[in-house]
């Protein structure tokens, strides 16, 4: 794996997203993560009217989704349609969640892009992160978006070399497909590619390639 499959274009479907135009600028996806919340509120002023429901400012739910009762939702945020809020949700702000999306009990967002598709479903809290198309998280999965020392994030490839983020604050960007473990923790700097898996509780940090198996720490195997 090289930096090149760090590249928006590898690891992300951009027509599962109402962020195609805002992804689309980027060599690499995390360079969306300071535009989120500009980027959410110019394209809910945008959004058809008749097809969203605004029930406070600079939010907007579909009227096809389903929310549940008992939740926190911040602005700027936009709910695709057909997607599911499950009760004790945290929608901190700064959210893009796409088409038939499962935001599942006590889960946690902030700063946020999930693409069409994606669950985040038992526990799991998603910060300054973008999870592609059909990605899915599992129960207790988390991300952890600031770096102990506060100083800025880098992204670690398998041969060591590591590329600059310029960021204080990034947890992970999942490629299309991607599936994590129940329990596993994505530290800062994570980008799994597509199609790969990460073992239920792991504790990840760099690059996992694509159509790979993240099974522990020097330990990834090709998806045969």
């Amino acid at each position: 794996m090289n930096q090149a499959n760090l590249a928006t274009a590898a690891l992300l479907d951009l027509s599962r997203t109402a962020a195609r135009t805002l992804l689309e600028k980027t060599e690499y996806p995390w360079q969306a993560l300071p535009e989120i919340r500009a980027f959410v509120k110019a394209l809910g002023d945008s959004l058809p009217a008749g097809d969203y429901h605004h029930p406070q400012e600079f939010v907007w739910i579909h009227k096809s989704a389903e929310i549940f009762p008992n939740n926190y939702i911040a602005g700027p945020c936009i709910i695709g349609p057909e997607t599911q809020v499950r009760p004790g949700a945290f929608l901190r702000g700064n959210i893009l969640v796409g088409a038939g999306c499962v935001v599942g009990n006590s889960t946690e967002l902030k700063n946020v892009i999930l693409f069409d598709g994606v669950q985040v479903p038992h526990y799991n809290y998603v910060g300054d992160s973008i999870l592609g198309y059909k990605a899915h998280m599992g129960a207790g999965a988390v991300t952890s978006n600031v770096k102990q020392d506060k100083s800025l994030v880098t992204v670690r490839l398998p041969d060591g070399a590591r590329v600059e983020t310029g960021l204080k604050k990034f947890g992970a960007v999942l490629g299309d497909h991607a599936e994590i473990g129940c329990g596993a923790v994505l530290n800062p700097g994570t980008v799994a590619g597509r199609n790969s898996r990460v073992y239920p509780l792991s504790m990840v940090r760099g690059a996992v390639p694509g159509n790979s198996i993240y099974k522990n720490a020097g330990e990834i195997v090709e998806i045969r």
